[in-house]
């Protein structure tokens, strides 16, 4: 397996098949149930945050450390060269010398693909700006079958910010693999973007767009709400129109099929109502969690490790 993936970048969902997505969430599921405590041992993995994300650097922190391998980097550009006036080449060509994997956040679309050409190392993409963050799309699809169970016949609902969600753009990329029926449901000004909607109709797959969750709640086996990105927006008198828009609690449940499953990238805000947490619907924070094993399936793969 490792063959396949030794130092590849991970930069984009649309790179992997549906053969690479499954084969790296069966690695995960390997780690999940049997964790290898020293699979990493001498390997060092450098995080790159040019914007903060505490969330997502904190998971590939925990999933290289649980493998007994070393971390490095920052998450404030303030304390580094590029304060300095340093390229990103550069820092990537330099930050290659000491690691042997990089993980990479930055505000820039195509910023993780410029990452990847500088690199001698494999590079991860950990998000750029409003395009691709694979790993948190394959933790979402491994979150999916875990709880279900399956990938194909689902009904799927995305809900939210669809227009600058990434998240989103890259989980509807990945399950136009399977046999799922999707459902947009957002405002009309935060609908999904027509590109993402033109590939899933060369795709075949069918879908929904529709605003009001409540009209198609009972058809649904997925629920993944989404944050209204206020950082997202050029115009806050936009953002101010449309934020609360979607705010769900357990009365939602009294809709739904007994068995949906609610999912959320997080961090939220107000769209979903705390009193839903304790539901075994409320999937999000195992969701979460499903970001150690499958981080440390990347890591590990890329590096020819596993």
């Amino acid at each position: 397996m490792g063959g396949k993936f030794k130092g590849r970048d991970i930069i984009s969902i649309r790179d992997l098949s549906k053969a690479d997505l499954l084969a790296i969430l069966d690695a995960a599921k390997k780690l999940d149930q049997k964790p290898k405590r020293d699979l990493m041992v001498s390997k060092v993995l450098a995080t790159l945050f040019f914007e903060p994300s505490t969330r997502t650097r904190l998971s590939f922190m925990s999933a290289m450390e649980r493998m007994g391998g070393k971390v490095l980097g920052f998450e404030n550009t303030e304390v580094t060269s590029v304060k300095k006036g340093e390229t990103l080449w550069d820092t990537i060509k330099m930050v290659a010398q000491y690691a042997d994997v990089i993980v990479q956040r930055h505000p820039t679309e195509g910023a993780a693909r410029l990452a990847a050409e500088a690199s001698s190392v494999p590079v991860i993409n950990a998000g750029d700006g409003a395009n691709q963050h694979p790993t948190q799309t394959l933790l979402d699809l491994y979150t999916i079958r875990k709880e279900k169970a399956k990938l194909d016949n689902l009904n799927i609902a995305f809900v939210g910010d669809l227009k600058y969600g990434r998240t989103v753009h890259s989980l509807c990329i990945a399950l136009s693999h399977f046999r799922t029926k999707l459902y947009f449901i957002a405002p009309e000004a935060l609908q999904m973007p027509k590109s993402y909607l033109g590939d899933l109709d060369n795709k075949k797959i069918p879908y929904i767009v529709e605003q009001d969750l409540m009209k198609v709640a009972p058809d649904l086996d997925v629920i993944y709400m989404t944050r209204i990105q206020k950082e997202r927006f050029p115009d806050p008198v936009e953002y101010n129109k449309l934020k609360g828009v979607y705010r769900i609690d357990k009365s939602l449940l009294g809709h739904t099929k007994k068995d949906v499953r609610i999912m959320h990238p997080l961090p939220r805000v107000d769209e979903i109502n705390t009193d839903l947490d304790d539901f075994p619907q409320a999937a999000y924070f195992r969701q979460a969690g499903n970001g150690i094993p499958v981080r440390q399936a990347v890591i590990a793969l890329v590096s020819g490790m596993m």
